[in-house]
């Protein structure tokens, strides 16, 4: 019989947070995701440049959400959009930082994205989407007429 057996051991979680603490620091990746909404942030106010990031694909460890979203808070704009399924748009409480919850119709997330912009992707509408837009007010400004106004 070896002596090892008698040796004492103790398992620590070197990620573990201290007791009580609401943010705690030794979380994988939530870290590095808030760094990089940091830069794309600086990117946005300094050239235009929007920035997403899929969190669906991170490799998030226990937790590592959790502390995203506690950091950056839940802001005061909502929406959602209907289209192949619910999605939701939440604003953080960090100004062009935008949670965007994809889900499908049996309300399954399908990806999940922070999208740093002045207003998410999603509720900007489409080139040709405006197009129809001027046809459509033309046609109820004058209904019954077959010819409306050309859009100029």
């Amino acid at each position: 019989m070896s002596l090892l057996d008698q040796i004492p051991v103790v398992v620590e979680n070197g990620s573990a947070a201290p007791e009580g603490d609401p943010h705690p620091q030794g979380y994988g990746n939530a870290e590095p995701v808030l760094h990089e909404v940091r830069h794309a942030l600086a990117r946005l106010v300094s050239t235009g440049e929007t920035t997403k990031i899929d969190l669906k694909a991170m490799p998030f460890g226990p937790g590592d959400l959790e502390r995203l979203l506690s950091v950056l808070g839940t802001g005061e704009v909502q929406a959602s959009v209907e289209a192949m399924g619910p999605t939701r748009v939440q604003e953080t409480a960090i100004p062009g930082v935008w949670l965007v919850d994809y889900l499908n119709s049996e309300a399954h997330r399908l990806a999940l994205h922070l999208e740093i912009a002045t207003v998410p992707e999603i509720l900007c509408p489409q080139p040709q989407d405006l197009n129809d837009a001027i046809a459509a007010l033309d046609a109820r400004l004058n209904p019954g007429r077959s010819d409306p106004p050309l859009a100029s």
